[in-house]
């Protein structure tokens, strides 16, 4: 029986057989899903060196998700330090690291990622089940996912910036409705008394962590990717770079946000 403690033996013991599973799941994935393509490369395609390219760019693309879900993991793990917020409710930054990977490679990875790490997070470390992972999957998504179809539509820092606004707004909405219905059963308390909760705790709580998941993905993205892209796991920006005076004022932005949203969070704790 593993200890409740977040740093012990058992939950070390339980990260390192997770990133196995991340390891083993992603592997698994991008061998299923170049088999066809390369199949049908040697088939229809005449000249050999189109399928080594294809080949190395998905091994690319599988390997840096394995990568970012491993850290998504691994923060989320660290993020449990944190104080809870009513007793239930954890602030989790792994969402910065799944935005991160949907931005490079689009909604459906942000998807991908959430369900995966969600999923392993449940049968390492949680002890809400099923329908902790439902929910988690559910916020996680509903953020990202919302955040990266947008920049992907819009592939300018307006657009980052308008698509993680969307996600935060998204988040909060999706929550306050799942947190209804799903709350009462996992937490065993009466509805009513949830109802009561959603204004006062599960909307500023939300909102918090939506904007320090959105600050955070700001401050980032770029040194992240810029990272990435020198390893040569993803590939070169084809876009025109903003000016220095621009990202300064952007990183500016993103610190007065982060300072801000971060305050806010400790209000809600100290309240709860």
């Amino acid at each position: 029986m593993c200890s409740n403690a977040h740093l012990s033996p058992c939950n070390v013991f339980n990260t390192w057989k997770a990133l196995g599973l991340l390891g083993v799941f992603y592997f698994t994935w991008g061998a299923a899903k170049a088999g066809p393509r390369l199949e049908g490369a040697r088939i229809f395609m005449s000249d050999p060196t189109l399928v080594k390219v294809r080949s190395t760019t998905n091994t690319k693309t599988i390997t840096t998700l394995a990568m970012l879900s491993a850290i998504a993991y691994v923060i989320m793990l660290v993020s449990k330090l944190l104080p809870s917020v009513n007793g239930f409710l954890d602030f989790d930054f792994k969402d910065v690291v799944i935005c991160i990977g949907g931005f490079v490679f689009g909604p459906m990875a942000s998807a991908s990622m959430a369900i995966v790490v969600a999923f392993v997070e449940m049968i390492t470390v949680s002890h809400t089940g099923i329908i902790g992972f439902v929910m988690n999957a559910l916020a996680t998504c509903a953020f990202c996912c919302t955040a990266t179809f947008i920049y992907k539509k819009r592939h300018t820092m307006a657009g980052a910036v308008l698509g993680l606004l969307l996600g935060v707004i998204a988040l909060t909405v999706i929550m306050l409705l799942w947190n209804y219905f799903l709350t009462p059963i996992y937490q065993g308390m009466p509805r009513d008394a949830v109802a009561a909760m959603l204004v006062p705790i599960f909307l500023p709580f939300n909102l918090v962590k939506g904007g320090m998941n959105m600050a955070a993905t700001l401050l980032l993205y770029k040194p992240v990717v810029t990272a990435l892209r020198r390893a040569g796991l993803v590939a070169p920006s084809v876009s025109d770079q903003p000016s220095r005076r621009s990202s300064a004022g952007f990183l500016l932005f993103s610190l007065v946000l982060l300072a801000t949203v971060f305050l806010l969070a400790l209000v809600v704790s100290g309240e709860n």
